[in-house]
């Protein structure tokens, strides 16, 4: 049996009952961890270890596979996410999440793409550990109490408190309003000439009054340190972005999002969050270590 996590396999390759059960649902832990830990790398290495783990479990003992796996790999990333909290205090500047190049499917799930998108994870972020794993695995994947209570070691009851608690939390701090797919495209545009042009006065009829900018260089590239705020700040920071980057427009995290590239290489990932059709948030990843998914598409399952 293999120490790393199976990847899907093709030819006629016959898993056996463990691997074939761990591949069905890859895409799925991968998705429950990335939603827990807001990167990539680290839910790579939660399936990782769900698979090690895995890979020692008695089938015979075990009634829902599934829910099984969900358990694993739940525990797993609650470990990681507090060891990732202390690494975040010394994180130099606003900490993002790794944006992933998604799939088509991905934004035909509203639910899932709304989960995923940067402006939620980065609600996500301000829970506890086990408010954020009660939250995802209940009102993203609709794990019943009993469930998620397996998952976590806490009681049913305990877990419907948390959940209730978590669900308000949210509710205060998403993004207001459902934002059709064409109204996103429609500033998504607008917000790209304006940046291709350098056009200030197009930026500002596009950007709300209150608008916010994180940028996350990670310490590697040059990065505001601190949130941008106001349209006029923002704007002045947008206009200097260097003429001989190409724009193109992408999916990522389930929405639209603009990639600038710099002698063919990403350089900059920036997801935004729009609200009355106008961009109230831009989250701008520059760090490099946190690009690598941008390069194939990304899965993601419910």
């Amino acid at each position: 049996m293999p120490h790393t996590a199976p990847e899907d396999r093709g030819g006629d390759m016959s898993p056996d009952a463990a691997t074939e059960a761990f591949l069905t649902h890859r895409n799925l832990l991968f998705t429950v961890a990335y939603e827990m830990l807001g990167s990539a790398a680290d839910a790579e290495d939660v399936l990782q270890e769900t698979w090690l783990r895995w890979a020692g479990v008695d089938l015979d003992e075990v009634r829902d596979q599934r829910a099984y796996l969900v358990r694993i790999a739940t525990r797993q990333a609650l470990s990681r996410l507090r060891t990732l909290g202390r690494r975040k205090e010394s994180y130099v500047g606003p900490w993002l999440p790794e944006p992933l190049l998604t799939t088509p499917d991905v934004a035909e799930d509203v639910e899932l793409a709304d989960s995923v998108s940067m402006a939620m994870l980065l609600v996500l972020e301000t829970l506890q550990p086990t408010e954020r794993a009660v939250f995802v695995l209940r009102e993203v994947f609709d794990l019943d109490y009993d469930e998620i209570a397996e998952a976590v070691d806490k009681s049913p009851a305990a877990v419907r408190q948390i959940a209730h608690r978590a669900r308000a939390h949210v509710a205060a701090r998403r993004p207001r309003g459902i934002v059709s797919p064409a109204e996103t495209r429609d500033a998504l545009e607008a917000f790209q000439r304006a940046v291709e042009t350098g056009d200030l006065q197009r930026l500002l009829d596009i950007l709300a009054p209150d608008v916010v900018l994180l940028a996350d260089g990670g310490g590697i590239k040059q990065a505001a340190l601190a949130p941008v705020v106001g349209a006029d700040m923002v704007a002045s920071v947008l206009g200097r972005i260097r003429p001989t980057q190409s724009v193109q427009a992408a999916q990522v995290n389930g929405h639209p999002a603009l990639v600038l590239r710099l002698d063919g290489e990403i350089d900059t990932v920036m997801a935004v969050r729009i609200e009355d059709g106008l961009i109230t948030g831009l989250y701008a990843v520059r760090n490099p270590e946190k690009l690598a998914r941008m390069e194939r598409e990304t899965a993601l399952h419910r």
